[in-house]
């Protein structure tokens, strides 16, 4: 099923990409991680952790690891109130989510500055999932400012708050439950300290939404690992079953059929998993499961005219065969990363379902059935 965790809303507070951390299970809280803490500072309301903007060889494998899905739904930190550089009463307070990543994204650009960050608790998951899900609230905003006794450290009364983080996050709501104002910062984090400078003002840039290609190959590893076990799964049957032949089973077969046809199937999802994602707003047609259908052919084409070249390799029906099982599972893999794609909605996404998966299922099951039909010709 295609992922659209971030698909009804659109904010970060760190790079503009969905990779939303633990699910919202219930009232689930992911294991917090350890933060190293540099010092502490005195306010009215008690010490407050000081944590650096200098990202440590800890947190980026860290981040490295959340990136390729390890440990992805626990990678979170205690909400409460942070402090980077040695803030005073008057310097801003800038609202985060709790998954660790946003967190060491956002600090990370506020190198030589002094703010304090206000995490809220939204269970691990990012900013932009989060205010999607309702986790990142103007009440837990509210309870959160209460909590750590926010009014008693600053002398202002204004939270800087992700500006894609209002789908979730009604600026009057947190005046109404709270002393504390809502400004709304710049889509991307990098962007706050010409923010800052600028008095809180934005400039049209910073609020243009964009999904370039880094922002979408760094998305490529975690896809990848999502569904790896599934693609292993289809791969090893396909081995077993490339035994299957008129004159019965043989392990000759496996080792030579059965293994070239697993071989390819991972080819077809390690293809699916990347091209699309890197080619997005070239490929042709609007929904992500067209544009994966169009390069799943280019490599179903590529596998028959290599067949058809080389008959040794693989008979007519198999070269048929990869024609509608390269185009059904890139299809699928393009259809899951409407989730982290900045240009699809939550009801955009129930609509292209509505059609992909059923197209994806008949060419899968075509191109299986031709493929096994071409283990006794």
């Amino acid at each position: 099923m295609a992922n659209a965790c971030c698909s009804s809303s659109k904010t970060v507070s760190e790079r503009p990409s969905c990779e939303c951390g633990a699910p919202p299970t219930g009232d689930r809280t992911p294991e917090t991680r350890r933060i190293e803490i540099e010092g502490h500072v005195p306010t009215p309301a008690g010490e407050v952790p000081v944590v650096g903007t200098r990202l440590r060889s800890a947190d980026i494998l860290g981040s490295w690891r959340a990136r390729w899905g390890v440990g992805r739904l626990s990678y979170a930190i205690a909400p409460g109130l942070y402090a980077l550089g040695s803030p005073t009463p008057e310097s801003p307070v800038l609202v985060s989510a709790n998954y660790k990543l946003s967190f060491d994204w956002l600090r990370s650009q506020m190198v030589g500055r002094n703010a304090w960050v206000l995490v809220v608790g939204t269970r691990g998951i990012n900013v932009w999932c989060s205010a999607g899900k309702g986790t990142f609230s103007a009440e837990e905003i509210a309870h959160r400012v209460k909590a750590v006794r926010l009014a008693e450290i600053v002398s202002h009364r204004t939270l800087i708050v992700p500006q894609l983080a209002a789908p979730g996050v009604n600026a009057h709501e947190v005046g109404r439950l709270s002393p504390f104002r809502v400004v709304y910062g710049p889509i991307r984090a990098e962007d706050l300290p010409r923010f800052l400078d600028a008095g809180m003002k934005a400039t049209p840039e910073m609020r243009q939404v964009r999904f370039a290609l880094r922002d979408r190959i760094v998305l490529i590893p975690v896809e990848l690992v999502q569904a790896a076990k599934y693609a292993l799964f289809v791969a090893v049957c396909l081995l077993v079953l490339g035994g299957l032949g008129a004159h019965g089973y043989t392990l000759a077969r496996v080792w030579d059929g059965g293994a070239k046809s697993a071989l390819l199937f991972l080819a077809a999802y390690l293809f699916g998993v990347v091209v699309p994602p890197t080619l997005l707003p070239w490929l042709p047609g609007r929904a992500f499961a067209t544009k994966g259908a169009v390069a799943g052919l280019v490599f179903g084409l590529a596998v028959a005219g290599h067949f058809m070249a080389h008959p040794r390799a693989g008979t007519p029906v198999e070269a048929a065969a990869w024609l509608f099982i390269g185009p059904a599972v890139a299809s699928f893999l393009a259809m899951n990363f409407t989730g982290a794609s900045t240009y699809t909605s939550l009801s955009g996404v129930r609509r292209e379902m509505a059609y992909a998966v059923p197209a994806q299922a008949v060419a899968g099951t075509l191109g299986l059935a031709l493929w096994l039909v071409g283990r006794f010709v």
